[in-house]
């Protein structure tokens, strides 16, 4: 990257010591099991829950969608203070405070109340994930940081595997509350072995001061844009709560950049995206979540609405997504080492792709789970290598004191793909369908009440599909650019 002092490859510390590089890895893994399977179990417990507070649809929505805004608005914050302030303090910080929110969820007396502590454990979660990445970046010397983020972006696999099951299974055994209360010990171990495997040594960087108005931009306008399309699926692409959401984005947008220009230390270094590399490699990472997420909540839906399977049997239809995704996540690291972070992206995103073409070649009402499955596991081995291999084509020769907000941007950009892909995804599959019917495409019962909706219903997929397979295909031209660009210097 431009301007940034290239990394050094330095030995790992002798073994048995907290600065050993294998403790930190084990550590920082630990906590994105824990803050993966948070998501996962809840999903499968809202409906539980909902039933014991009597909350009404707002506050059944809020309980997801104040996690999701939180933690994505949050996260390009608390990188910059990370890399001010020190990544070991602020993750054992996070940790501390997304196992608190986690204890008192279990005592909510209200569904405001679980919304509220919501905000507390997505704000834990997002100083997880802003340092999470830098921290391995940071123990790792260069020849092994592809196999060291192959195991960490593998951690998040695991969690995506095991969390539905496990939430279904303490809901069931001992009530929701233990969804939130099972983080508690778990937490608690995590913070402890924080303690002792991350190198306390670490110095903060001398680039002191908070960019108060950029911070406050940040969180309205990004904030803004992402309420805004998370309303799209109930309220429609017209709604004014839609609208407003975009135009305060829009209209903040050009004052955050002017802002950023002037501050003496800004939340987000708008220097960074004159980097060819830096800035295609973030155009990459959002086209590649909004492609591939979208097919990943879609297909989920497609087994319930137009083949009739239950919520369960659903769930085990797409889970060689998920096994295929640890698989690719931790042969990636061996493989970068060959060909490079940058060919692997684009070997990647080309997966992913291909996966999408081969389920809009398939799919249908009637089609068998063979090729579905088969373009599922294509689904999951590029993802598997995508998100290694870009963290780490991002992130390695960077300056320590950049790693945190670097991986912050790089974080929000790829959320910010998952909700516009989410809002675009199902927009795409309703609208063929009849007003009156699309409630029992997302309740997941349409095959029971209406065949012919169902094949408007797969109309609808079939435009999805195609517009995420086009998304993908933009995202290999990218990580393309990314790697030309980078070979150039």
């Amino acid at each position: 990257m431009t301007g940034a002092t290239p990394a050094v490859a330095r030995p790992g510390p002798a073994s048995g010591r907290p600065g050993n590089p294998w403790w930190t890895l084990s550590a920082v893994s630990l906590a994105s099991v824990l803050t993966g399977l948070g998501g996962n179990t809840l999903n499968v417990a809202l409906p539980s829950v909902v039933r014991h507070f009597r909350a009404g649809p707002l506050a059944a929505n809020w309980m997801l969608l104040a996690f999701m805004l939180a933690n994505t608005v949050l996260v390009v914050v608390f990188g910059r203070f990370a890399d001010m302030f020190g990544r070991r303090a602020m993750y054992l910080s996070g940790l501390g405070a997304y196992t608190l929110a986690s204890l008192l969820l279990g005592f909510a007396p209200t569904a405001w109340t679980v919304v509220g502590l919501r905000v507390l454990q997505a704000a834990g979660g997002a100083m997880l994930l802003a340092n999470s990445a830098a921290i391995v970046t940071d123990a790792f010397p260069r020849e092994r940081l592809g196999s060291a983020m192959g195991v960490y972006t593998a951690s998040f696999s695991i969690a995506q595997l095991a969390g539905p099951t496990l939430g279904g299974y303490l809901t069931d055994a001992f009530g929701w509350r233990w969804v939130f209360w099972y983080n508690v010990p778990f937490g608690a171990l995590c913070l402890l072995w924080g303690a002792v495997a991350l190198r306390p040594a670490e110095a903060p960087s001398r680039e002191r001061g908070i960019d108060v108005p950029g911070n406050v931009l940040v969180l309205a306008g990004l904030g803004g844009l992402l309420f805004g399309l998370s309303q799209v699926n109930e309220r429609g692409w017209t709604s004014p709560v839609v609208l407003g959401g975009v135009a305060v984005f829009l209209v903040l947008l050009p004052v955050f950049l002017a802002a950023e220009r002037r501050a003496a230390r800004p939340v987000v270094d708008i220097g960074l995206f004159r980097d060819v590399p830096f800035a295609l490699g973030l155009l990459a990472t959002f086209l590649n979540a909004t492609a591939r997420m979208g097919a990943v909540v879609l297909l989920a839906l497609f087994f319930q609405s137009v083949q009739g399977d239950d919520p369960v049997t659903a769930g085990l239809k797409v889970l060689p997504m998920s096994a295929v995704a640890v698989l690719a996540s931790t042969g990636a690291g061996l493989l970068e080492n060959r060909v490079g972070a940058r060919t692997m992206t684009v070997l990647a995103t080309a997966l992913t792709t291909l996966g999408l073409l081969e389920l809009l070649a398939v799919i249908g009402r009637d089609v068998a789970y063979g090729p579905v499955a088969a373009g599922l596991m294509l689904l999951g081995a590029g993802s598997g290598m995508f998100l290694p291999s870009n963290a780490t084509a991002l992130l390695r020769g960077l300056p320590s004191h950049r790693l945190g907000i670097v991986n912050a941007m790089r974080l929000m950009a790829q959320n910010t793909g998952i909700v516009v892909s989410t809002a675009l995804a199902f927009s795409l599959i309703a609208g063929p369908v009849p007003a009156a019917l699309r409630a029992h495409v997302f309740a997941g019962d349409l095959s029971r009440v209406s065949v012919q909706g169902v094949q408007q219903l797969v109309i609808g997929y079939r435009y999805a599909l195609a517009c995420m397979a086009a998304l993908s295909a933009l995202a290999v031209l990218a990580c393309l650019g990314t790697r030309r660009a980078e070979r150039s210097r």
